[in-house]
């Protein structure tokens, strides 16, 4: 009963269930499974049965696929509030990637069968799984424009603006800490590791950054943002 008691109360925090009645989240959480995983432990490998849709609480998770000719493709980067799986849940086919954990993770699984019934009783529960499947397709069309249209550089630089915090004010420069290793950032944006690790030396050469670790240092976010 306690277990169930922090389940509800961890879903009530998450947008995707956020409004939902105490009986509902009864209901969720009485169908899901709470669970721990270390760093680099495989949640499922691609061709697995999909038992429902997971929840990241804490940690990162990458979503991949390995070529034919053995080639790591990540596919997508999960965070903490993010969720994953919705879509094969509700195509009730098997997974098309593996997922791994970047980090110490905790996770949420919930049945497939509950939401199933959720969806049933809730349009308003309907409206937002819609909304969250049609955010996804709206970056994969982005990360497609971004493979075909950008270079490499375009790409990172575009990549660092989007995870630079907002600057302190009267303060152009900010820090940038990577959330996971160099080589499954370069993975992400559909590059070699060592295309991705010249193009910081261009730019760290050029002035408009300086990388020490997992940390990118951006003097100038404005002069950043004009480079070419």
């Amino acid at each position: 009963m306690e277990l169930n008691l922090n389940i509800e109360a961890l879903l009530s925090r998450l947008p995707l269930f956020s409004g939902l009645e105490p009986g509902e989240l009864e209901r969720l959480s009485q169908a899901s499974k709470l669970f721990a995983a270390a760093k680099g432990e495989v949640l499922f490998n691609k061709g697995d049965p999909c038992p429902g849709m997971h929840l990241v609480l804490y940690g990162q998770v990458k979503l991949a696929f390995t070529s034919p000719q053995g080639n790591e493709k990540v596919v997508e980067i999960i965070r903490p509030g993010q969720s994953f799986g919705e879509a094969v849940m509700f195509m009730e086919r098997p997974y098309p990637v593996f997922a791994q954990t970047l980090a110490d993770s905790q996770l949420l699984l919930i049945s497939k069968t509950v939401i199933f019934s959720e969806l049933e009783r809730d349009q308003g529960l309907c409206r937002k799984m819609i909304a969250s499947l049609s955010s996804r397709l709206h970056h994969l069309i982005a990360d497609v424009e971004s493979y075909s249209l950008h270079s490499g550089k375009q790409r990172i630089i575009g990549y660092l603006l989007r995870e630079a915090p907002e600057p302190q004010e009267g303060c152009n420069s900010v820090v940038v800490s990577l959330p996971t290793s160099k080589g499954t950032i370069a993975s992400r944006l559909n590059l070699t590791q060592e295309h991705f690790s010249r193009i910081l030396h261009e730019l760290s050469d050029a002035g408009l950054i300086r990388v020490d670790g997992r940390q990118i240092h951006i003097p100038d976010l404005e002069r950043l943002l004009r480079f070419d």
